[in-house]
């Protein structure tokens, strides 16, 4: 049994369907995962069909959650300057991220949207395929020590746009328990849902005006991101704004209909 099979009959048996991901990238991470459990594919599958928890952790496994607060500093200094600062001036705002994961992404989203003082007509989704990284998104808490980084890509940030808040606005620390945990008043504001970008539909029935989806199609073949982008496209608002991760590319099949400006596409 070869990589190419083995994603169709784990499809076939467990529902999850990751045949449309970048054939290269997801052979790279299954040979992994067989080489640390010491399984071939066909012994793998096997024990993903009848061990659920296994299964949970070998699907975290092949999806990518590799994410930070403000990761990549100047981006999110860019995306102030070009689009949080251009925001329309009444009326809601929706936001979805795509690929949340634990939700680091979409915190950093609202501090910006805090700070531009706009919180309180704001929508905001993060939906994920993964129930583990989705619950711990909710509780908006992360181990301390091993993400002080964070602080320094605050810290940057906030620099830069001009702005004299700290980051014990924004999170609450314990270093006792070694927790940083997001206040009250931004972590219930986002919604985050379970989605599989292989099978679903958005999981809620809003329109959008920003969606990011930083760093997910690179994972998947073009056929996937052809869907990805349909998806995106019938719920986006006309001249809607699409941010991809710095290495990514629309489409070729969509890339007219957007224009490029800096990180953000804007749709035309």
């Amino acid at each position: 049994m070869d990589a190419k099979e083995f994603l169709v009959q784990l499809k076939a048996r467990t529902g999850y369907d990751f045949c449309d991901y970048s054939s290269l990238s997801i052979t790279r991470r299954l040979e992994k995962i067989c080489e640390e459990n010491k399984l071939t594919f066909e012994s793998l599958l096997s024990k993903l069909v009848t061990d659920k928890a296994f299964l949970s952790k070998i699907v975290e496994d092949i999806t990518v959650n590799t994410t930070e607060l403000f990761r990549d500093p100047e981006v999110w200094i860019s995306l102030y300057k070009t689009m949080y600062q251009k925001l329309p001036s009444t009326g809601t705002i929706t936001f979805w991220h795509i690929g949340c994961s634990v939700g680091l992404e979409t915190y950093s989203s609202l501090i910006l949207l805090k700070e531009i003082g706009v919180l309180d007509r704001i929508r905001v989704f993060g939906t994920d395929l993964n129930p583990r990284v989705l619950n711990v998104a909710k509780k908006g808490s992360y181990a301390h020590k091993f993400n002080e980084h964070f602080k320094t890509n605050f810290e940057e940030v906030m620099r830069n746009i001009g702005s004299k808040s700290k980051f014990e606005d924004y999170f609450d620390i314990d270093e006792k328990n070694d927790t940083m945990t997001v206040k009250p008043f931004l972590s219930a504001i986002p919604k985050f849902m379970q989605q599989n970008l292989v099978q679903d539909k958005a999981p809620f029935p809003y329109k959008v005006d920003i969606v990011f989806v930083r760093n997910v199609l690179i994972y998947f073949n073009d056929a996937l991101q052809a869907k990805v982008m349909q998806m995106i496209n019938a719920k986006m608002y006309d001249e809607g704004m699409l941010i991809l991760g710095k290495q990514e590319l629309i489409p070729n099949r969509y890339s007219g209909q957007y224009k490029q400006l800096g990180y953000v596409h804007k749709r035309m």
